[in-house]
């Protein structure tokens, strides 16, 4: 029997807020163990929360980015269940009452375009962390620093058949979130977090199968794995005579495997109520327009418009997208320098490897559009070689000083003065008469060596235009051998 995979995916992303979701606790991530805490966030008896008001209008930002509808009315829930690293024994969370509904994430398979649709978004606290000790003790440590951190859920519909679209799907889910503003969405400091819904049916079939969850995968490619392996598992067991039950399952990457952390009974186990603590929610519709209003052009429409508008290819405009700031920047660069596909090779080139070799953002690098703009208009008037502009682009970019200024400081302007090259040429060929011969001889590709070594002795100023016309000039064509 053949079967296919069914999945839906449950996302955390941790809101960016400064303070917590019910107190006022910084939510900076690195600080000393349980130094952002208070009674609140720690459980203390008689404490009462109260709403961040930034959480809700973040949450609110989020889901319209989606497609989603923000609910007019809204309540949050007690979720019962005890951690170490929950003190209060429950999770403020939304059950019923969430705070926007639908909404999809469009992705690209190799088969065309897919609409992943979205259940709901709803907010909820985060729970502590507990930190392991490796010595033979075998203790444990809770620090309840994020407790209390404001995250948002999107559950996405079972609409996902493979573990490469769910990939996807949190490729895309990422982005959005980042260009809205909402999250950092930092995998490695938890700020995303994903549990995914796996299960199998026979394919064609109209019936959902059983499904396991697997909790708290913090990278998609572990995530793929996961699901990946899951499916295989469930149709092992299946095709052996066995029974797949619905039960809570963790991933281990080192041995490429899920395990399982406990049994689900019933589909619902958190004992739901309405929270006493806290009031409903009536959303203004005025107040949700405003927030509509304010939302950035998304990746999505940026992409056909960076191909339609700037005739980049569609490569380019994949690249320049998939961060807002790069976006940015590429569209204020190509007002002041209209050569769009300049602009788009200087970024996807030099910008992109400052940015890594750096091990930065490209929200933190800093460069101001005029420089890039005034940097390109340097190459393509002739003043610097494309050589000294990669140079000038690190210092341009570490001082903030304009590539003009830098230029006239350092006296990199590119030198075009034929008489002045020529005798550079002329002292090239006396001193490489091997690599003469043979381009003499036919093999003209020595030609780049000879250009290379003008260059080298102009330290990068000649302009290898009139470089390359006056070693043609004095070599003559090569005549073979």
């Amino acid at each position: 029997m053949e079967f296919e995979p069914v999945i839906g995916l449950e996302v955390h992303v941790e809101l960016n807020t400064k303070s917590k979701i019910f107190c006022g606790c910084s939510t900076n991530f690195g600080d000393p163990p349980n130094s952002n805490t208070c009674p609140v966030c720690c459980g203390m008896p008689g404490v009462l929360p109260v709403l961040n008001s930034m959480v809700l209008e973040k949450a609110v930002r989020a889901g319209l980015a989606l497609g989603g509808t923000a609910a007019e009315y809204s309540r949050f829930d007690r979720k019962q269940y005890f951690y170490p690293d929950l003190p209060k024994g429950y999770q403020i969370s939304q059950l019923n009452y969430p705070i926007v509904k639908g909404g999809e994430i469009v992705i690209k398979t190799g088969t065309g375009e897919k609409k992943i649709r979205i259940n709901r978004l709803h907010m909820e606290e985060d729970a502590g962390k507990l930190i392991h000790s490796e010595d033979e003790s075998g203790r444990s440590f809770v620090d309840l620093n994020r407790a209390g951190v404001p995250l948002i859920e999107i559950v996405s519909e079972p609409d996902l058949a493979s573990a490469r679209e769910a990939f996807l799907y949190l490729t895309e889910l990422k982005k959005i979130m980042k260009y809205v503003g909402v999250s950092d969405c930092n995998m490695e400091e938890g700020s995303l977090r994903c549990d995914a819904n796996v299960s199998i049916r026979p394919k064609g079939s109209p019936t959902l199968g059983t499904k396991a969850e697997i909790k708290n995968m913090n990278s998609f490619k572990f995530v793929e794995k996961a699901i990946e392996h899951e499916i295989s598992r469930q149709i092992g067991v299946v095709e052996s005579g066995g029974r797949v039950v619905q039960e809570t399952r963790l991933w281990d990457s080192a041995e490429g495997k899920t395990h399982s952390m406990r049994s689900k009974e019933e589909a619902n186990d958190y004992r739901y109520f309405p929270e006493p603590d806290l009031t409903p929610l009536v959303i203004d519709k005025a107040w949700v327009d405003k927030i509509r209003a304010g939302l950035p052009e998304l990746h999505m429409k940026l992409r056909e418009r960076f191909m339609s508008e700037f005739g980049l290819p569609e490569y380019d405009a994949d690249v320049l997208t998939a961060d807002r700031c790069m976006a940015e920047l590429f569209l204020a660069t190509v007002k002041l320098h209209p050569r769009a596909k300049a602009v788009s090779n200087w970024m996807m080139g030099e910008v992109s490897k400052y940015l890594n070799d750096n091990g930065i953002e490209a929200s933190e690098l800093g460069l101001e559009p005029g420089r890039l703009a005034e940097l390109l208009d340097a190459i393509e008037d002739g003043t610097i070689s494309a050589k000294i502009a990669k140079d000038l682009f690190v210092e341009t970019v570490k001082t903030g000083k304009s590539p003009r200024v830098l230029i006239g400081e350092k006296g990199l302007s590119q030198v075009s003065d034929s008489a002045e090259i020529g005798k550079v040429v002329d002292e090239t060929i006396a001193e490489n008469r091997d690599l003469v011969e043979k381009y003499r001889s036919g093999k003209t590709n020595v030609l780049g060596a000879l250009v290379g070594q003008v260059m080298k002795k102009t330290r990068g100023k000649a302009n290898p235009k009139v470089c390359n016309e006056i070693l043609l000039k004095k070599l003559g064509p090569g005549t073979g051998a």
